[in-house]
């Protein structure tokens, strides 16, 4: 009866402890895992970087150098077009085709800087 009566307290001991423990556990939000504040030199690793496949890489450059081309050219197409236009045009026509090129481009710069300096004292206005 002794015996049984040691093992049944040192059961019921052993068992309300273990439960007590048993509880939720609460963590303090500043030692978070993402946490930076608290963060160590160790802990910060470098990301990766992500690479791509080198057929993928020469393919975009030989796009891109494509696409660079196709501008040129149809830069250069427009101004050799422009020209011919003028050249096919008598003296007193091709005069008043440089001059209108003239006023377009003075009203065009004139625009330009108004829209400048309206938008800088906008900023200064709104700051």
């Amino acid at each position: 009866m002794n015996k049984l009566l040691v093992v049944f307290t040192a059961l019921i001991l052993f068992f309300g402890v273990t439960l007590c423990n048993a509880g939720p556990v609460i963590k303090s939000t500043a030692f978070h895992e993402g946490s930076e504040m608290f963060s160590s030199p160790q802990s910060k690793k470098k990301k990766a970087k992500v690479r791509k496949p080198m057929s993928v890489v020469k393919a975009q450059r030989k796009q891109a150098a494509k696409e660079e081309k196709l501008k040129r050219d149809s830069e250069k197409y427009i101004k050799e077009n422009r020209k011919r236009s003028i050249e096919i045009q008598t003296p007193e026509v091709q005069e008043r085709m440089k001059q209108n090129i003239r006023n377009a481009d003075s009203r065009y710069k004139a625009k330009k800087k108004n829209t400048a300096t309206r938008t800088r004292k906008a900023g200064r206005k709104y700051r």
